[in-house]
């Protein structure tokens, strides 16, 4: 992304994205220190960001993946993308969990189905997060080629004017 911005090259994000995997392994080798900095890295480029989420975009991982939050020129979405905290299953886990634990097995497993398939549809797509600012458009496939030239047509005089004396602290 650095390379990028100081090419001044627009940036195009890709998002599909389960999100991170909890443990300590993956804390042990620095998942979050990577995480830092491909936000950081983001956040700090000057030039054209786009993004389009494709699938999946959860948690923290979609956060880092130049989402709407971090400041990104345009965001976008297909309409079977699922743009939520986490997948349906673990938040009804979460939400439920008491409820459901209540219930014996097979009971359990149906209830615990429905809940997740509910779940998805009312929370888990793009069109939940368009009404909150979180993605710009809901768009078909088919149409992506051309927002993104749009966009970029837009975008080509984009000037991002800096404080005299910018600096940053990577994190390492």
């Amino acid at each position: 992304m650095s390379w990028c911005d100081t090419s001044n090259l627009p940036i195009l994000t890709f998002v599909d994205t389960p999100g991170f995997e909890p443990g300590r392994d993956l804390e042990w080798r620095g998942m979050i220190r990577h995480g830092a900095q491909l936000v950081h890295a983001y956040a700090a480029a000057t030039v054209p960001r786009l993004c389009v989420v494709l699938r999946k975009a959860y948690g923290g991982a979609y956060i880092v993946m130049d989402s709407r939050g971090v400041g990104n020129d345009l965001c976008i979405a297909w309409p079977t993308a699922e743009i939520a905290v986490m997948g349906a299953a673990g938040a009804v886990r979460i939400l439920h969990g008491r409820e459901l634990a209540a219930l014996d097995e097979s009971r359990r497993v149906a209830e615990e189905a429905d809940r997740a398939a509910l779940y998805e549809a009312t929370f888990a797509n793009p069109y939940h997060a368009a009404e909150r600012g979180y993605v710009d458009a809901v768009i078909e496939p088919g149409e992506t080629r051309g927002v993104l030239a749009g966009a970029l047509e837009v975008l080509v005089t984009k000037r991002h004017r800096q404080p005299s004396r910018r600096h940053s602290n990577t994190p390492l």
